[in-house]
């Protein structure tokens, strides 16, 4: 029997915590589980619409030289995606949980939608 002052044994290494949206250390670890918060098809295709938008801002700043347009086209973006998680997936975006991630996970997704990989 322990004594008071004994801790229990717990092994030498303890069994890490599965890999959440917020704590994955790396954007392999991340990727699925985004991909569980993208599961209705029109919140997808708000993702895409809004990816669109984003390169048209680009592509307009390009052509213009006016910096306003890569505003307009982030806003514009982003927006889009957000109306695809509150009015279709009903849940909060990535994006306030993991920004850079999620920044990257929306062209991840938008690469495999274009690529058919992944259904519109």
């Amino acid at each position: 029997m322990p004594n008071k002052t004994q801790k229990p044994y717990k092994g030498s290494q303890a069994t890490p915590a599965p890999p959440t949206l917020e704590n994955a250390k790396t954007f392999a670890e991340f990727f699925p589980l985004y991909m569980q918060e993208h599961q209705h098809p029109l919140c997808r295709r708000m993702h895409f619409i809004g990816s669109i938008l984003g390169i048209v801002g680009l592509l307009t700043f390009a052509a213009t030289g006016r910096p306003e347009a890569i505003g307009a086209g982030v806003i514009a973006g982003y927006a889009c995606a957000w109306v695809g998680h509150a009015g279709f997936e009903k849940n909060k975006p990535a994006s306030f949980k993991r920004p850079w991630f999620s920044f990257l996970g929306d062209w991840a997704m938008f690469r495999d939608m274009l690529g058919g990989r992944l259904p519109f």
